[in-house]
């Protein structure tokens, strides 16, 4: 390579996303992720792994079975091979794993075929995870000492060539991929070969995922299972004695939000840790923002306070948001962080607070409760003859000004982010709503409350609504859709413990 040459070389991430639980991808495949220029990613990988991308990277879904054009694998091999050629990080993010009937070995032949430098990141394939999300362990000493991966969908959609009187005969486990429009003809070819019709089995649908379906059966009611229930991909149908072990070893259903779907609305880059949080509790997640969070259009004011910040006595802060932008652009443009050693911090709440704790930063005040009117009352015996700079979004409410202009303080306020309306919903998650799909929608802020009744109107009724705040409620009243549940503690974990005790009293 010539070393004076400096353009940006491109190469292609083929990345296992895992078999739907976010929580189930690889360090290095998220390490991938985050590098991404383009992603190409399938309809089973969960979108939520798509916030790992940066937020200027171009994602593009290759299709959804029954809804969506199928993007064919000579565009996919040709889309990533002109990327690459255009020095673009490229991640192709397959569900499961990409080496396990997912097509990768043929996509990283065509890449090695043209030069583009590659890497293969493996990924939990369903077979493996079905051990752990069901309770149905593919291996156990008792019962199986191996274990055959087996695809029930040919290489052109025809039935796939096996040896059934080997498979018969094999001294473990049985696990068939893709294999629903194909369970009668592979079930009964099994039968035929010598394999009990009574063999234990099980049907996994969307394994791991929080509406995971599990169905026991035996080899030879597979097909019926399968067309009483109407069951639709993902699925996977394991064969043998280890199947008896579900009973005994599931404990996904036993997570307090199991089976609930939940529509996270605050920005992307907001919104994993509250997903991460949900997940861990057993729900789904979806995320539609309602808001996007920019920087202002015009830095000028922000730059003009910060060339005198020394003058302020206290430099206030009414979100986490606000701490990030405001001092970064304190140490790009105007200097380090000793340019604050005169002035006095105050965040709204925890959150806050914590952010500024990540540039090593203290607050000196922070009221107990978590709104605008109690950082004003805490701030109020400190007001007369005091300068204060109040670092804001574009748009909220004048509460924290007005009550220290009253109090006779000198008040500055500087637009440090701007909040921004999303104007479309993905069209999958607005139909997802209007069908009833979603249990829960998550309202962090009035303006994301009012975003919400932009974007989907009537069929905010067809879900429960989370308030963070009083405010907020007050927002959603005032719009016509009283929240059904309310924060007691103003923040995410907040909205995250309403949602839990109303789960748990329905129970």
């Amino acid at each position: 390579m010539n070393p004076h040459d400096t353009r940006k070389t491109g190469r292609v991430y083929l990345v296992g996303a895992g078999p739907g639980d976010p929580g189930l991808i690889t360090k290095r495949g998220l390490e991938c992720l985050a590098q991404a220029d383009v992603v190409l990613y399938d309809y089973l990988v969960n979108p939520l792994l798509l916030a790992h991308a940066p937020a200027t990277a171009e994602r593009t879904c290759l299709g959804r079975h029954g809804s969506d054009r199928i993007v064919p694998q000579q565009e996919i091999n040709e889309r990533m091979l002109r990327d690459a050629a255009a020095g673009k990080v490229v991640v192709r993010l397959k569900g499961g794993d990409p080496a396990i009937f997912a097509r990768g070995a043929e996509e990283a032949e065509v890449l090695a075929a043209n030069d583009v430098p590659f890497e293969v990141v493996p990924g939990i394939t369903a077979a493996l995870a079905a051990g752990s999300f069901a309770g149905i362990p593919v291996t156990h000493r008792a019962f199986a000492s191996a274990v055959a991966f087996i695809t029930g969908h040919g290489q052109n959609g025809d039935e796939p060539k096996l040896d059934y009187a080997a498979l018969a005969e094999f001294p473990g486990t049985l696990v068939f991929y893709m294999g629903v429009t194909t369970c009668e003809t592979w079930t009964s070819a099994l039968v035929e070969a010598g394999k009990p019709a009574d063999t234990p089995a099980a049907i996994v649908r969307r394994c791991s995922w929080t509406d995971q379906e599990t169905f026991p059966c035996t080899l030879g009611t597979v097909a019926q299972e399968m067309k009483s229930r109407k069951l639709r991909p993902p699925v996977i149908v394991i064969v043998g004695e280890v199947c008896e072990l579900h009973g005994t070893l599931s404990w996904l259903e036993e997570r307090p939000l199991h089976g609930q779907t939940i529509l996270v609305t605050r920005p992307r880059e907001q919104a994993v840790t509250l997903c991460e949080r949900l997940a861990e509790l057993g729900a789904g997640c979806l995320l539609q923002p309602a808001i996007s969070i920019e920087p202002p259009a015009d830095w000028g004011p922000v730059d003009a306070a910060l060339a005198e910040i020394e003058r302020f006595d206290w430099l206030v802060f009414s979100s986490a948001n606000g701490v990030r932008f405001l001092l970064e652009r304190l140490l790009s443009n105007h200097g380090d962080l000793r340019r604050l050693a005169s002035v006095q911090l105050a965040a709204i709440g925890p959150r806050t607070a914590e952010e500024l704790a990540r540039y090593h930063l203290t607050a000196d005040l922070a009221p107990t409760e978590y709104r605008a009117e109690a950082l004003a009352e805490a701030l109020r015996d400190q007001a007369s003859g005091r300068s204060f700079l109040l670092a804001r979004a574009s748009r909220g409410r004048e509460v924290l000004a007005d009550e220290l202009t009253a109090a006779g303080a000198d008040v500055t306020q500087v637009v440090v982010y701007e909040s921004r309306d999303v104007s479309q919903p993905e069209p999958h998650l607005a139909d997802a709503l209007a069908g009833g799909k979603i249990d829960w929608i998550t309202v962090t802020s009035s303006a994301i409350a009012r975003s919400l009744v932009a974007l989907f109107g009537e069929d905010l009724r067809r879900a429960r609504l989370a308030s963070i705040s009083p405010v907020t409620s007050e927002t959603l009243d005032q719009l016509g859709f009283a929240p059904d549940v309310e924060a007691r503690e103003y923040t995410t974990e907040g909205v995250v413990e309403a949602i839990l005790a109303a789960a748990s009293d329905s129970r």
